[in-house]
């Protein structure tokens, strides 16, 4: 049996639900919480029995993991290297809000192993940060990140968002200016979408929001430009990151790679099989405590899905795809190829900087 290398876990809770966010996510209430956690720890038991779990990354994704408490993020991480071989491990990431960040607690998480925060900062613009209905104000954001570097944290990455409604060129160029200065080892930039099942949507679909493609494509070309300039390598569309930081669990997704999800909504892929447990807290832990499945939905995934699947998402990195992969799709390549979409070196096709701008239309010809 080969191990399995890389394991989600799903923190669903949040202080407060975003407006734009379309993760599976409910409000913190703390009296569920220990129930919950001893959930997530049956449910590794249960998947450890099955399969050989040998993780090479872990990532703590959410909702907001940092919302729990330092005893309940000790209670969890601590039944995790009870429950799991570790000896492989070399990138356990957690996300944090800034609103939720304290020294006891980023000591706390360095102990027991986390070695990587993606921390969700956003906008530097407190009028934005009030668009996007965050809870924490500029300066907090601030001082947490202060905080995750004095408790030993050298592997750091901030979220942020552009294309936000009323949102400047000059308030986009701050925020990367700001985050430039503090100097993470990884930026992540994405381009606000409006999601189903969430406000923003609702608003967009009102009329209230407006999209403008053009406007968004120069936003990502003024990221691209900036961050290239001060040695962040964008290796993937919306990634970007110093030489050897970056973010190998996400890039085991977009390189097709088995992993496991735990939790209510987790995704996993195992070989051709993938699910997702159902995506309701209450449901999940009854389903659990009774011994039953907590899987909401299963699909076979055939070889030509899979492949499909893996071009799509290595389009997305600065890897790319082998050329070989693309037989079936060569009238398409070579269609994108006389058009600048895409550049080649022999062995492997990329999106010039024209794809990545449609980059999400072009992936579409090979799904």
């Amino acid at each position: 049996m080969m191990p399995l290398r890389h394991l989600y876990v799903h923190i669903p809770f949040c202080l407060k639900v975003c407006p734009y966010c379309s993760f599976y996510k409910e409000r913190l209430e703390p009296t569920r919480m220990r129930r919950f956690l001893d959930a997530l720890l049956l449910e590794l038991e249960r998947e450890s029995g099955k399969r050989l779990l040998q993780p090479r990354t872990i990532f703590f994704g959410g909702g907001t993991p940092s919302a729990l408490s330092a005893s309940q993020l000790e209670y969890l991480l601590t039944g995790i290297r009870e429950r799991l071989d570790l000896s492989a491990l070399s990138e356990w990431t957690l996300e944090m809000n800034p609103a939720t960040v304290s020294m006891s607690k980023a000591r706390l998480l360095r102990a027991l192993g986390v070695n990587r925060i993606s921390m969700g900062v956003q906008s530097w613009d407190p009028a934005l940060l009030s668009v996007l209905g965050r809870v924490h104000t500029a300066a907090q954001a601030e001082r947490s990140y202060e905080i995750l570097r004095e408790a030993g944290f050298d592997n750091i990455n901030l979220d942020l968002m552009f294309a936000v409604p009323t949102q400047t060129l000059a308030q986009w160029e701050a925020t990367l200016e700001k985050t430039i200065a503090l100097g993470p080892e990884h930026i992540s930039a994405y381009c606000l979408t409006y999601e189903e099942d969430t406000a923003f949507f609702e608003r967009f679909s009102s009329g209230l929001y407006a999209q403008n493609k053009d406007w968004d494509a120069d936003l990502f070309e003024a990221t691209l430009d900036r961050l290239e300039a001060v040695g962040y390598d964008g290796y993937e569309i919306s990634n970007h990151a110093r030489p050897g930081r970056e973010c190998f669990h996400n890039l085991a997704y977009w390189e097709g790679a088995d992993y496991l999800g735990l939790g209510p909504s987790a995704f996993s892929t195992c070989g051709a099989e993938r699910w997702q447990n159902v995506a309701d807290v209450q449901a999940y832990t009854s389903r659990i405590f009774a011994g039953e499945s907590a899987i909401g939905f299963r699909e076979e995934v055939d070889a030509s899905t899979h492949l499909a699947e893996r071009i799509a998402f290595g389009l997305r990195t600065n890897r790319g795809v082998a050329l070989d992969l693309l037989g079936p799709w060569q009238s398409v390549v070579d269609e994108y190829l006389s058009e600048g979409f895409f550049t080649h070196d022999g062995a492997r096709i990329r999106l010039t900087r024209k794809g990545k701008l449609v980059a999400d239309t072009l992936a579409e010809a090979f799904v």
